[in-house]
C-alpha cells in the first residue's frame, strides 16, 4: 500500500474536497486503473489515518462512504476489502427491478380500459370546473362515490362523516395534527409505514412502539401505556401491513378495540390494502365507530398517481374538524383526479382493476414462493410485498445485501426504514408490483436466493 499512500496523499494535497469524499474517489479510480483489486485487503482506519496524516473520523467517515457506493465489504475482526464495482446485471428491457417501493402490478389488460376512460371523462365534462376550486372534500358526487368504495368494509358509512383527500398521506397528515399536539405521544407497532414517521417526526410527535408478537402488538401493552401516559391516539395498518404483511386477526382487533373504547384514545386505521384480502377481519371502524377514523384510497392499490383518498371520521363534527386540517394542509384533492376515480368507483372499473391486482399479485406470490423455497418469508397470496428476514448463517446485515443487491439491479429495502423502536429487525421488504413484468420479478428473486444462497464475497481468500 505504499506506492498507493504516497499517491493518495499527493491527491488529497491537490483536491479542494473534503478527504472523507477523495477517498472513495481514489479508490474507485485505483480500481479502474488496476493499482487496487477486487478482494484487496485495505489499512485499519487508524493505521490509514496515520499514513495519510487524517483524524480517525475523516477516514471512517470515508470508508463509510466507499462502503455506501458499494465498494468496500468490512466485517468486525476481518478487516476492510475492497469489493469492486459490480456491473448491473441486464434485465429484459435494460435497466434493473425495482422492488423498494410499494407499488401495485399493472395489469396489462387493463391498460385500454383505463386509457378510454379517462378520454371519455375528458370528452363529456366540462373542462372549466376541473380548473377551479371546488367544495373541500369533493362534491356531492364524490363523496357518494367515497361512501359506495368505503362500504366494501364499512357496511354502516354515512354520508356526513366522509371526506375525499389527496392521498392516504395527506389524511395522516391531517389526523395527526388533530389527534396529537407537539410532544404528545401516538402509539403504533415497532414495524409501520415509514411516511407515519416522517408525518410525526416533521408534527413534532412522540411515537411509542408497543411490543408485538406473531399477530401483532400486543393489548396489555396498549392498556399499560393508556394507564401511564395516555396517548393521543393508537395508529395501526391493520391488513396486509406495510411491511410484514401481517393481518391483525379478529380477535386481536376486538382486544385493541376494547382498550381503546376504554381509554377513549381515538384509533387511526390506515387501510391501504383493505380492499385486496378477500377475507380480511371486520375493521376497526366497525369494532369502535366513535373512536376509528378509517382512511384508505387508490394510490397504494391502483397506482402511485391516482392521488385519491376516502376518509371516514366517527361522527359529522370531527368531520369538519379534519377538513379544516385538510384545507389547511392541502387546500383540496386535483378535481381532474377525484372525477376519474369518481368515474371508475360508479362504472365498475375501480372494483375490476382491483380484482385484476390482486389476481397479478397471487402470480407473483406464486413466483416468490418458487424462488425463494428454501428461505423463510412472511407474505400473503393477495399482497404484492414480502417480509424476508435475513437467516443469522448467511452473515448479511440487511443494510448490506439491500445495497449488494442495488449494485447488482435489485432494489429493496432494509428493516430499519419501518423501524419504530431504534431495534431494527434484520430482514428485507421485497416488492414484486411496479412496472416490471413477472419475467423480471422472477429474475430479481432468484438473484436474491442465489445472494443469500451464496455469500462467496465474505469467505474468499484475499489476494
Amino acid at each position: 500500500m505504499n506506492s498507493l499512500e504516497h499517491h493518495w496523499i499527493k491527491r488529497l494535497a491537490e483536491s479542494r474536497k473534503p478527504a472523507y469524499l477523495v477517498i472513495p474517489d481514489l479508490i474507485e479510480e485505483d480500481l479502474a486503473s488496476g493499482r487496487l483489486r477486487p478482494r484487496d485487503r485495505l489499512p485499519g482506519l487508524r493505521d490509514l489515518a496515520d499514513a495519510l496524516q487524517l483524524n480517525y473520523t475523516t477516514v471512517a467517515r470515508a470508508y463509510a462512504e466507499a462502503r455506501k457506493r458499494g465498494l468496500l465489504d468490512a466485517r468486525a475482526g476481518r478487516g476492510t476489502f475492497v469489493r469492486g464495482r459490480t456491473q448491473t446485471l441486464p434485465l429484459a428491457g435494460g435497466g434493473s427491478v425495482e422492488m423498494s417501493m410499494n407499488m401495485p402490478p399493472e395489469p396489462p389488460e387493463l391498460a385500454a380500459r383505463l386509457r378510454d376512460g379517462a378520454a371519455t371523462l375528458f370528452a363529456q365534462a366540462d373542462p372549466y370546473p376541473m380548473l377551479r376550486y371546488q367544495d373541500f372534500g369533493g362534491l356531492p358526487e364524490d363523496r357518494a362515490a367515497g361512501r359506495a368504495w368505503l362500504k366494501r368494509r364499512l357496511p354502516h358509512c354515512e354520508d356526513d362523516t366522509v371526506l375525499v383527500c389527496p392521498g392516504i398521506h395527506s389524511a395522516l397528515v391531517a389526523l395527526v395534527s388533530q389527534l396529537a399536539r407537539q410532544g404528545e405521544t401516538i402509539c403504533l407497532d415497532t414495524l409501520a409505514y415509514p411516511g407515519i414517521k416522517a408525518i410525526t417526526s416533521q408534527l413534532g410527535v412522540r411515537l411509542q412502539p408497543l411490543p408485538r408478537d406473531d399477530e401483532g402488538p400486543l393489548p396489555h401493552a396498549f392498556e399499560a401505556l393508556c394507564k401511564t401516559d395516555k396517548p393521543g391516539a393508537f395508529y395501526c395498518n391493520p391488513t396486509l401491513q406495510n411491511p410484514s404483511t401481517l393481518t391483525l386477526s379478529s380477535r386481536r382487533r376486538e382486544a385493541l378495540a376494547d382498550v381503546a373504547l376504554r381509554y377513549s384514545v381515538p384509533i387511526i386505521e390506515d387501510d391501504a390494502y383493505g380492499c385486496l384480502a378477500v377475507d380480511a377481519p371486520d375493521a376497526l371502524a366497525t369494532l369502535a365507530p366513535e373512536l376509528t377514523y378509517y382512511v384508505t384510497g387508490m394510490s397504494k392499490t391502483f397506482g402511485a398517481g391516482l392521488r385519491v383518498a376516502y376518509l371516514r371520521s366517527p361522527s359529522a363534527r370531527q368531520t369538519q374538524r379534519v377538513a379544516g386540517a385538510l384545507r389547511a394542509t392541502t387546500v383540496m384533492a386535483s378535481p381532474f383526479t377525484v372525477a376519474l376515480a369518481t368515474r371508475w368507483v360508479n362504472d365498475g372499473t375501480a372494483a375490476d382493476i382491483c380484482d385484476a391486482i390482486r389476481v397479478e399479485a397471487r402470480a407473483r406470490q406464486a413466483i416468490a414462493s418458487q424462488a425463494l423455497a428454501n428461505w423463510r418469508f412472511d407474505a400473503h397470496p393477495e399482497s404484492f410485498h414480502l417480509w424476508l428476514p435475513i437467516p443469522a448463517h448467511c452473515d448479511w446485515s440487511a443494510p448490506e445485501l439491500a445495497l449488494r443487491l442495488r449494485s447488482q439491479g435489485v432494489a429493496a429495502v432494509a428493516g430499519a426504514a419501518f423501524s419504530t423502536d431504534g431495534n431494527p429487525p434484520n430482514a428485507l421488504r421485497i416488492c414484486l408490483g411496479g412496472p416490471q413484468d413477472r419475467d423480471d420479478c422472477r429474475y430479481a428473486l432468484q438473484h436474491v436466493a442465489e445472494m443469500l444462497n451464496d455469500p462467496h464475497h465474505l469467505h474468499m481468500p484475499m489476494m
